[in-house]
This record gives C-alpha cells, structure tokens and sequence, in this order.
C-alpha cells in the first residue's frame, strides 16, 4: 500500500476551498512557508501542526485522511474496520523518527465521541507545539509507557495507568522509551 501524500492531499484540500497558501496560514495562525514547505512533502508536520492547519480549513484528521469513507452507524467493529487517521506522522527528536498511529472506532461525529486505538513507536511525539482544543479526554495506557504533560505537570504513565483532563489545557503526548507505547483513549466532542 502507497505511503498517504500529506503534501498534496492538503494541497487539494487548500485549493477546494478556494484559498491561497498565504490565507490558510493566516487562517491557521501558521507560517506561510510551512504550508509550502508540507505541500512540496520538504517538511512534515507534527500532529499538532497538522491539526492547526486543518482547523483553518474547519476538517478534521478524519475528513483529511479518508475523505471518501462512507459515514458507518453500527454498533461493532472488528480491527481492520477501524479508521486509521494518521498511518505516518512523524516528529523529529533526537535524531530519531516516531510514528504514530491513530485509529478511530466508527462514527465520531454521529455520536459526539471520538475512540481511539493510539500507538507510539519509541521516540513517538505529538510535537513541541502542544496540543488545545475545546473538548475533554481521557485515556488508559495499555501497554509500554508515556510521557503525557498537561499544563505544567508531565508524568510518565505506565500500562493501567490512565489520564482524564479539559484539553483545554496545553498537552503533549510522547514516548521517551525503547518500546512501543498503546493507549485507548476518548475524546468528547471529537477533535480529529
């Protein structure tokens, strides 16, 4: 399976709304040569980067990453029906690249309530740039551990471990581990 083109699918998505580089990055309080930069594939964003740009387009990293999925109402699915909303964000740290995968269970727009399957491989980082949204969320470390900060406190949670806070607060999520990191979390109203 071909790698997602971040570049060009936020490119498609900049010119479908009628919008020049120049006004997405006013729009998502970005720097202009970041849009270029991610829509020549020359730089890739950080989770956090990316959901601010897609905020100036009012999507989600749902919509962004699978535009054409059908909206699905059933009660179960099984793992290879989840959504995969970010098959390959990477962040730089320390020299290393961390992938993060996130996976959505069904429709989290039909019932205000985003679940996600969330691993981070070791070095995995959400970005320097924290995280805020208007939503709560919580989660529960599965497996490996996770350097989760909210506001000024960071705490490294291990497996049955677990977090609740207003994601209105500045937040990160990293793993500053060798081993991979899993998280069930949730996330109401649903922020991807």
């Amino acid at each position: 399976m071909a790698e997602f083109d971040v570049g060009a699918r936020l490119k498609e998505v900049r010119l479908q709304n009628g919008l020049s580089q120049r006004q997405l990055a006013e729009a998502a309080g970005v720097p202009h040569g970041q849009i270029s930069m991610i829509e020549t594939n020359k730089s890739s964003p950080s989770v956090s980067s990316l959901r601010k740009i897609l905020g100036g387009l009012n999507i989600g990293m749902s919509e962004f990453f699978e535009p054409e999925t059908p909206e699905v109402d059933r009660p179960f699915f099984i793992p290879s029906e989840l959504r995969d909303l970010t098959s390959r964000l990477y962040s730089e740290r320390a020299g290393t690249e961390g992938k993060i995968t996130l996976k959505q269970v069904g429709n989290a727009k039909l019932h205000n309530l985003q679940i996600l399957h969330e691993v981070y491989e070791p070095g995995a980082d959400t970005g320097a740039d924290m995280l805020e949204h208007v939503a709560s969320e919580g989660g529960i470390v599965v497996s490996g551990e996770i350097e989760v900060t909210v506001g000024d406190e960071v705490v490294v949670l291990k497996a049955g471990d677990s977090f609740l806070f207003n994601s209105r607060e500045p937040h990160r999520f990293r793993n500053i581990s060798a081993r991979p990191a899993t998280v069930i979390s949730a996330c109401t109203p649903p922020y991807l």
